[in-house]
């Protein structure tokens, strides 16, 4: 028996030298398992791309909870001789990296963007990009991600950027990409167009103030922010509001807070008859509902009266003021007028930007935007249509299911999408100008000519990440081998988003799925179910896990008990009971290769013997059922309970009295039986802890592969 085992399981001295040996072998790369003649060459592809961390520092324990899953079936489709590509890469996340970097300058500095300039700002940036890219890669392998490091990717590399700028074109040569004059979310704080996941509702105290315009006004309305109704071109109520019918369709004017208005009285279904009055002041320049009922009845969108720094534009007394104190100033000139009713306490959930904090304007801003509604050329079908159908025909399947209601839900409401950022780090734009002459998707050569100053959203690159990674738009090997991809494991809420989007580009691009299968993970929560935050002081931070309990134990803690789409608890001492269990696993390894040393495989089995060997027979079964049908909680659950309780505590036991005695068919029946069990579970359990297994496999007699990672699943 080697020496390495008279001491404990030391995951700290063996899972760094395990992983750099996996990778100098050269066999997370499909063609060099091909080459080594461990896969055969017309063995069945099968692929996953690694859903890119963004570049802006450490992975997190969702993170973790993600590669943990993913490695699982990527070792296991590898051990069932599949040409198995897990390809790695990182994304630039524009806006969440210019943030980090630009604080990070007004705090050392004191300067801002502007002091630096495009160009400089623009090296900080990348010098940053890359040094997060090394942590997030060490930290990538620490956890034993078995990816192939030959095909890296990242969204704003050469390839990428290729990619890019050919979907752009398409799409605008397509009529589906517009410049347009539209409502968007607009962060004051960040000087940006911001995407809807982009934004985090924050629940506050707030008031619901009631007023009437002016006194000969019929009906009060309701709102919680009155300086903006300085802007209102209308008031809403339901048709069926038997209280507001007879004012319908008429018209009024009145000077509000110095600035003159007309109103005019619409009904539309849209409006809760039960918030506040019933009755909606409507400020189509200021909010997408009140922007789509003007749409309908034909109402003013041009009166916009705040601007992109959150300060009232309207001449008089508000003119200059930012919302908040405007907000003061309209209710105490409600009260002088003796046009205020009355204010009320309420609960309101308010839109900030998750980068800078800031609140959201809705404001109309001239941008670019990819159009949802519009009949795909030759296709006969809008995009909206095009990614509702895979999922709703079964072609693209979500796990768990229920959240394909989600799924339909936020595609049947989806609006034009607003491609566009006010950020210099990211993907300019391509599109160039010279006069009135245009250019779009390839930059042109001759002088004169400036390229548009905006980047496009982070969600356009990564929206074409299955199949950019893989080469395209050039028909490489890659492309036409992995292409589309078999599963993509994300968060579930990350489904309306990204996933959304990678549906749209691929089916406009290619007329196909970019993913057969979706599994959902839920959020990893502290111990008392609350989300993890610096803020809170109850991270859990993967490097720091591993370094303390070791990879193995944090990834079977993140599997076990977490079934898809549920978000789950997690805390120190679970991960302490896995770490339990890998040395509980070292030690069963000492027990039968101890004890089993010159064994004879083909030794006859006694009948006790062959009884537990279908026992872990019906297991393998179980095991292999569950991981191929998304179970891999209870496959890791069955392995646990197994090993401890079933190898440990009973057959080991019962096989002390037996290699004390004289029984030498007994022994050699028992010293094979222990010697197939120990090898079958070292493979069914190397997906789960692939460390701690390998580290006992290169002591196995029974090895029959160099690496267990390549090793075949056991039948």
């Amino acid at each position: 028996m080697p020496e390495k085992f008279l001491k404990p399981y030391d995951p700290a001295a063996t899972e760094s030298r395990i992983y750099e040996a996996w990778e100098t072998s050269g066999l997370f790369n499909p063609d060099e398992c091909v080459k080594q003649g461990v896969t055969g060459a017309d063995a069945p592809a099968y692929s996953i791309v690694l859903p890119p961390p963004n570049v802006t520092g450490r992975l997190h324990m969702g993170h973790a909870l993600m590669l943990a899953v993913e490695d699982i079936f990527i070792r296991y489709k590898r051990m069932r001789g599949f040409r198995t590509l897990w390809l790695p890469g990182t994304d630039h996340a524009a806006i969440a990296t210019q943030s980090v970097v630009e604080k990070q300058i007004k705090k050392d500095e004191g300067k801002n963007r502007h002091d630096l300039g495009r160009e400089e700002l623009l090296k900080r940036i990348e010098a940053f990009a890359t040094e997060s890219h090394d942590t997030i890669v060490s930290q990538l392998k620490t956890m034993g991600a078995s990816l192939d490091w030959s095909r890296e990717a990242f969204t704003l590399d050469e390839t990428r950027t290729r990619a890019v700028r050919k979907v752009f074109k398409e799409m605008y040569d397509a009529g589906l990409i517009y410049r347009g004059l539209r409502i968007v979310n607009w962060d004051p704080k960040g000087q940006t167009t911001i995407s809807d996941d982009e934004i985090v509702y924050e629940e506050r105290a707030a008031k619901l103030y009631t007023f009437r315009y002016s006194k000969d006004f019929p009906i009060p309305v309701a709102t919680t922010r009155p300086e903006t109704k300085v802007g209102d071109v209308g008031v809403a109520v339901h048709p069926d509001d038997a209280r507001y019918k007879e004012f319908v369709g008429k018209e009024y004017d009145a000077v509000f807070c110095d600035v003159p208005i007309h109103i005019q009285i619409v009904a539309d279904k849209e409006v809760d008859p039960a918030f506040g009055t019933g009755a909606v002041g409507l400020t189509p320049a200021h909010s997408n509902t009140d922007w789509e009922i003007a749409d309908r009845h034909l109402l003013s969108h041009e009166n916009m009266i705040i601007n992109e720094y959150a300060r009232m534009t309207v001449p008089g007394r508000l003119e200059g003021k930012k919302t908040a104190e405007a907000r003061d100033l309209v209710v105490e000139w409600l009260k002088s007028e003796g046009l205020f009713e009355k204010e009320e306490d309420i609960q309101q959930n308010v839109a900030t930007a998750e980068r800078t904090g800031g609140i959201i304007e809705p404001l109309p801003k001239l941008q670019w935007f990819i159009d949802v509604n519009k009949p795909v050329p030759g296709r006969g079908k809008t995009l909206k249509e095009l990614i509702i159908e895979p999922v709703r025909s079964g072609a693209i399947t979500i796990v768990p299911d229920y959240f394909e209601k989600t799924y339909f839900h936020w595609v049947e409401n989806l609006r034009d999408w607003c491609i566009s950022r006010q950020i210099w780090y990211g993907h300019r734009v391509p599109v160039w100008y010279k006069d009135e002459d245009i250019s779009v998707g390839i930059e042109p050569k001759e002088a004169g000519w400036v390229q548009d100053e905006d980047t496009l959203d982070t969600w356009f690159s990564s929206g074409l990440w299955t199949f950019s990674t893989l080469g395209w738009p050039e028909q490489t090997d890659d492309f036409k081998t992995y292409h589309p991809t078999d599963l993509l494991e994300t968060g579930y809420d990350i489904l309306p988003f990204w996933v959304m989007r990678m549906i749209l580009m691929t089916e406009f691009t290619l007329n196909t799925i970019p993913f057969k299968t979706v599994y959902l993970h839920g959020l990893v929560r502290d111990a008392q179910g609350r989300k993890m935050s610096k803020s809170l002081g109850n991270n859990l931070d993967p490097l720091d896990i591993t370094a303390k309990f070791g990879a193995d134990a944090a990834r079977m803690a993140l599997v076990v008990g977490n079934t898809p789409g549920t978000d789950m608890r997690m805390s120190e001492d679970k991960i302490k009971g896995y770490k339990h269990f890998a040395n509980k696993l070292w030690n069963i390894a000492r027990f039968v290769l101890d004890n089993t040393q010159g064994a004879s495989m083909t030794a006859p089995l006694s009948a006790t013997d062959t009884d537990a060997l279908s026992i872990h027979d019906a297991l393998m079964t179980d095991v292999t059922t569950d991981i191929e049908e998304f179970r891999v909680y209870m496959a890791a659950e069955k392995l646990y309970h197994y090993a401890w309780h079933e190898l440990a505590d009973k057959i080991l036991e019962e096989s002390k009295p037996i290699f004390a005695g004289n029984d030498a068919a007994a022994k050699a029946s028992r010293a094979r039986l222990l010697l197939t069990l120990l090898d079958r579970t070292l493979r069914l359990l190397h997906p789960f802890m692939p460390f701690v297994t390998e580290e006992i496999w290169q002591s196995m007699p029974t090895k029959d592969a160099k690496f267990l990672m390549v090793a075949k699943w056991p039948q």
